[in-house]
């Protein structure tokens, strides 16, 4: 897979939270290898005020957000990925996207702080946890030997990302 710059996409259902979360935080440590983008099978149609907030806390640029559907990037002409991870919590029973195509794919869920009832505090603390979950996730993915592993290796890395670390999720 070379010395290119991977294209990652983090589906979920609202786009308006985790997978926002999720291509800030690759779009930092990803440091230019990786330009991530997020899209939601049913997208809200605006990203979630703790989320921007969480964000620009932790000096993220906050420019990039918004909600919007993954077709946008099943069009011709749409930057072509090369990973394509959803982060809906198959826990809810959400609907997760399925990716039609040629990336690598795997599952990574994490609990959806949009749907946390509670005190403000207890919001807050959601968004946070699901932060710390996907950096976790992403900071182990952009530290896999893409260019020394062959595909079916990467994918195995790829998969238990989303499973077997507990302090990731």
């Amino acid at each position: 897979m070379g010395d290119q710059i991977y294209n990652v996409l983090f589906l979920c259902t609202g786009n308006s939270a985790r997978s926002i979360l999720a291509e800030a935080i690759l779009n930092r440590v990803g440091a230019g290898r990786f330009k991530a983008f997020s899209a939601g099978s049913h997208p809200k149609g605006a990203v979630h005020p703790y989320t921007l907030q969480l964000l620009k806390t932790l000096n993220h640029d906050t420019s990039f957000a918004r909600s919007k559907d993954w077709e946008e990037f099943a069009v011709p002409g749409a930057p072509e990925m090369n990973f394509v991870f959803t982060v809906c919590d198959n826990a809810a029973n959400e609907s997760c996207p399925v990716w039609p195509g040629q990336p690598m794919t795997a599952h990574w869920g994490v609990p959806d702080p949009a749907a946390v009832e509670g005190t403000d505090a207890e919001k807050h603390l959601a968004f946070a946890d699901a932060y710390r979950m996907l950096n976790n996730r992403i900071s182990i993915f952009v530290s896999l030997p893409m260019n020394t592993v062959d595909k079916l290796a990467l994918q195995k890395r790829l998969d238990e990302i989303g499973r077997n670390h507990p302090n990731a999720g």
